[in-house]
């Protein structure tokens, strides 16, 4: 996609609070993104415990979304995805900064996730926005096979001018 593209889809890009209306559409996009998908109860679980849950959406339709936990000082990115066939256009970077942002809107000092070593663009992606590796998970994702795969984790400091800095949601 050309730079020009990709600054359009953006643009042209809204973010707002997932609603249960939402949950099919999700788990479309959910099913296709990953060859072990969350579950419709699980994302149902994360809006009854009221997190933080996020849909972008382009032309009227979901192109992507989050699931962030906030816990005293600390948050966790549960679950960041844009659909199949919208990557690169900066969508998902866009939905993270709005995590980040709510976190620290919380209160949050820091950010945790999960990524699997086999998703280099993820990877790429919090690299660029500033997270760092701080250790692994044995096993901590299913795989091919009956396998299991290990997950890096990684984490982000948010500093109190940090929200500052954030474009806005």
């Amino acid at each position: 996609m050309s730079a020009v593209r990709a600054e359009e889809a953006l643009r042209d890009a809204s973010l707002r609070p997932m609603r249960e209306a939402d949950l099919d559409a999700i788990m479309r996009i959910e099913t296709r993104a990953y060859p072990f998908p969350w579950t419709l109860g699980i994302f149902r679980d994360c809006m009854r415990a009221d997190y933080p849950m996020w849909v972008q959406e382009q032309a009227g339709a979901i192109v992507g979304y989050g699931v962030l936990s906030i816990a005293a000082d600390e948050a966790h990115v549960l679950n960041l995805c844009t659909a199949p066939g919208h990557e690169g256009q900066g969508l998902g970077r866009r939905m993270l900064q709005a995590l980040l942002r709510i976190a620290r809107g919380h209160g949050a000092q820091r950010v945790f996730l999960e990524v699997r070593p086999s998703n280099p663009r993820a990877i790429e992606l919090y690299d660029r926005s500033g997270f760092n590796e701080i250790g692994r998970r044995p096993r901590y994702y299913p795989a091919a096979d009956n396998g299991r795969e290990d997950a890096i984790v990684m984490a982000m400091e948010l500093l109190p001018d940090d929200i500052n800095t954030m474009p806005p949601l």
